[in-house]
């Protein structure tokens, strides 16, 4: 048994256990489902239903963990409503538009009473009992109206709770606390420093004004009911992150997970390192299960996104008193007193944001290339006795371009596959399809990031108007090259023979000459963060025109970053980061004139996603055995 697992089960097994005798209970044990499976079900839903609860068992009955006596852990939340609810929510989707992601948008918008404890399975209606009862007790003395003032640094951004407010519902977190303690046997901390509504966390400091300026939008004196709401979580999967699966997925081996379209997955990121590329191990919230199952096949989730709301006390008070007036509490942000009345709202700020939009740049990778499907020896299968090409496979490309040196120096800057310019084809018309208009081009001197260009202005209907900008400081990590020596490019001259609409005058801000084999990660650091800046300093903006830079997996990484003032990665995360981008995937930043800076948004056109095709004998299984 793991050292972690052992500490769970210590945790539980000397306590007293009691029985419910609650009626979804016995309608489960009638089922035939033994009572401490039942009680688990039931924690697990959050009590609501005898369907929700036998649901989870069928879907569970293959967990290695059902009857292990590992409880749930619970937390006392106290949420808005109403219109400063749909506030929070908007400054939430916002926020992370325009600065990304940071910690507090794992969670809801919530003021935390009482932080995660345990309690067994067969107690937690004591819990509800104690909600109820302390709430009851609470309801009239529990303030009309929250005093919140805002409150900023360069790593959080919140509301802070007025003292004579916060003194009320430190009361009823301990009053809870004490009797929860008591009736349920379960150890309750109140939290008894300073309360606070949470806006972000752990972002970095040169969004702080950004995120300011989208918080000032929020009146806090809104009307608003408070909500306190108990919520549990798998107490196992703290500390894990939590996957949200796209796609179904049929096992093909024994050691996959099956997976549904919505399902979440647990996946600890310290169990990574021996997994293959393109895959990832973790537990199926939904079953229990573990195995393997395809990394492309998810997103992201946020931690919250699995958590159970079991019940809820709704405390309530007397409407406002009053509307904006000089009466109502102001937004105070480091000294700075603003009245709520003068806040204008997010949609306001946005209007003003997007009237000041400049430039735009578009980062993507290049399509699916010939040797990813075939392997490096991809040549050697489409070459003849005498050394001239054919087509082995129909997704190997028609023709290979002409270029003076041998034809095996293509095994070191390989083409794209047919399914490559199929997918950079069809990227560009959904760029054409969304009015996005490309004013610069610039590319890798690889093939296949050429050919992805040519073949995303074709999809544009613009490669007879922008010329393809050929520059060497966009070549990937020359470290991760396989000849360990910077392949033999075609040239400029070569591939405007070929008909790819290179722009024959433009010379590159890195000569080829200056790529140096197997640099090390710094080199490349600043190789990307010199050239992306070139990039920039030389296309002025036109109209709505962007600047379209088709490179390599670590492009979306190596040029964006710089461009929105963020640090390098660690090379070891860099690595894992880089593996999986996909063909075709690109991040998009614009700027804004007001600040000279940049930002990183949603690409214009959604991301492409298929699986993949084995070769196949009709021979095999069909005529033979």
């Amino acid at each position: 048994m793991a050292v972690a697992e052992t500490q769970l089960y210590a945790k539980v097994s000397n306590k007293h256990r009691s029985k419910s005798t609650s009626a979804l209970l016995e309608s489960l044990l009638t089922k035939g489902f033994p009572a401490h499976t039942a009680q688990k079900a039931l924690a697990a839903t959050g009590q609501k239903t005898i369907e929700d609860a036998a649901k989870w068992l069928h879907s569970h009955c293959n967990d290695p963990s059902l009857d292990d006596p590992i409880p749930q852990e619970y937390a006392l939340y106290l949420c808005p409503t109403g219109r400063l609810h749909n506030h929070l929510q908007e400054f939430w989707k916002e926020s992370k538009r325009q600065c990304g992601k940071n910690r507090a948008h794992e969670i809801f918008p919530h003021i935390t009473l009482c932080d995660f404890f345990t309690c067994e399975d067969q107690k937690v209606e004591l819990l509800y009992d104690t909600l109820k009862q302390v709430g009851d007790s609470f309801s009239q003395c529990f303030p009309p109206s929250i005093s919140l003032t805002l409150h900023s640094s360069t790593s959080y951004l919140g509301f802070f709770i007025g003292d004579s407010h916060a003194n009320t519902l430190k009361e009823f977190a301990l009053a809870f606390s004490s009797e929860a303690s008591s009736l349920a046997d379960c150890h309750v901390k109140p939290c008894l420093k300073q309360l606070h509504l949470t806006l972000a966390h752990k972002f970095y400091p040169h969004h702080q004004k950004t995120l300011e300026q989208l918080a000032k939008c929020i009146n806090p004196g809104e009307t608003c009911q408070w909500v306190a709401a108990l919520y549990s979580r798998d107490m196992r999967f703290v500390h894990y992150q939590t996957l949200r699966a796209l796609f179904q997925y049929k096992p093909q081996n024994i050691d996959e997970l099956m997976i549904n379209a919505g399902d979440f997955i647990y996946v600890d990121p310290t169990q990574q390192s021996d997994v293959s590329e393109g895959w990832v191990i973790g537990t199926s919230h939904r079953t229990g299960c573990r195995g393997f199952l395809p990394e492309n096949y998810t997103e992201k989730a946020n931690e919250s996104d699995t958590w159970v709301k079991h019940r809820e006390y709704v405390f309530v008070t007397a409407s406002k008193l009053f509307t904006q007036t000089e009466n109502e509490p102001n937004v105070k942000l480091n000294g700075e007193v603003r009245s709520p009345s003068m806040s204008r709202s997010v949609t306001n700020v946005l209007s003003l944001q997007n009237a000041t939009l400049r430039r735009g740049v578009l980062v993507m990778r290049h399509g699916e290339r010939v040797d990813q499907v075939f392997g490096k020896s991809w040549l050697q299968q489409c070459l003849t006795a005498d050394g001239k090409y054919y087509r082995a496979d129909l997704n190997f490309p028609s023709t290979l371009p002409k270029r003076k040196d041998s034809v095996k120096h293509f095994e070191y800057d390989p083409p794209l596959s047919c399914c490559g310019i199929f997918q950079s084809r069809l990227i560009g018309e959904a760029l054409l399809d969304q009015e996005v208009t490309v004013s610069y081009a610039y590319s890798s001197p690889a093939l296949r990031c050429i050919q992805t260009a040519q073949h995303v202005l074709q999809g544009l209907k613009l490669d007879q108007k922008v010329k393809i900008r050929v520059e060497p400081g966009l070549f990937e990590w020359t470290k991760w090259e396989a000849s360990r020596a910077i392949p033999n490019f075609m040239t400029v001259t070569e591939l405007a023979e070929a008909s790819y609409k290179i722009d024959t005058s433009y010379r590159g801000n890195f000569p080829l000459s200056s790529l140096v084999p197997s640099e090390s990660y710094e080199e490349y650091v600043s190789r990307s963060s010199a050239v992306i800046k070139q990039i920039i300093t030389a296309c002025p903006s036109k109209g709505n025109g962007i600047i379209l830079i088709v490179g390599h997996g670590s492009s979306l990484t190596s040029f964006t970053r710089p461009l929105i003032g963020l640090p390098a990665r660690d090379s070891n995360d860099f690595a894992q980061v880089v593996r999986k981008i996909p063909s075709l995937g690109m991040c998009y930043c614009e700027e804004l004139k007001e600040e000279n800076k940049w930002q990183m948004v949603n690409p214009p056109v959604k991301t492409l996603t298929h699986g993949a095709n084995a070769a196949f004998n009709w021979r095999n299984g069909i005529v033979e055995d």
